[in-house]
């Protein structure tokens, strides 16, 4: 396997990411960090190739975003992965969007499900797949939980 890097993508602020308050959108930080679901994917074996060799994916079941700091036009961007939890069939990660300078602006905390896509129903990791992710979860499994990890909505009542 080759090991997952951090940061797991790099990319630039887009022009039309931004929007009438001059910084980027909500949505443009979603669609980065799907932008590092797919490169996830890639490093763990499932590119168009495997997709459509062996009709196997990865879905998103649900997403928790939470935005910590503005991204303005131009800014380069990096997002780190954390591998949180896993089994046969579902990855538990956690996704840190950081600045140049290696200042959180937002994170993803994501379940995703390995998916055969003949059937539309979930499938266990096939077996190259599942080495690579128990190698990733070695490499990140002394690492701590992050704050916003497991976080919920809510109104705070005093």
């Amino acid at each position: 396997m080759s090991q997952i890097e951090n940061p797991l993508l790099k990319e630039n602020v887009r022009k039309d990411w931004i929007d009438y308050n001059g910084h980027m959108t909500d949505a443009a930080y979603a669609v980065v960090f799907s932008m590092a679901v797919d490169q996830l994917m890639i490093e763990l074996g499932i590119n168009a190739d495997f997709r459509d060799n062996h009709q196997y994916s990865i879905y998103t079941l649900e997403t928790h975003l939470c935005y910590l700091a503005e991204a303005h036009e131009g800014q380069a961007l990096q997002v780190k992965i954390q591998l949180l939890d896993y089994d046969t069939k579902r990855l538990h990660v956690f996704f840190t969007m950081e600045n140049e300078k290696g200042e959180p602006l937002a994170t993803s905390e994501q379940m995703l499900m390995g998916m055969d896509m003949n059937d539309g129903r979930p499938a266990p990791f096939p077996t190259g797949i599942h080495s690579r992710i128990e190698s990733l979860a070695g490499l990140h499994k002394s690492m701590p939980m992050p704050k916003q990890a497991g976080r919920t909505i809510a109104i705070r009542r005093k």
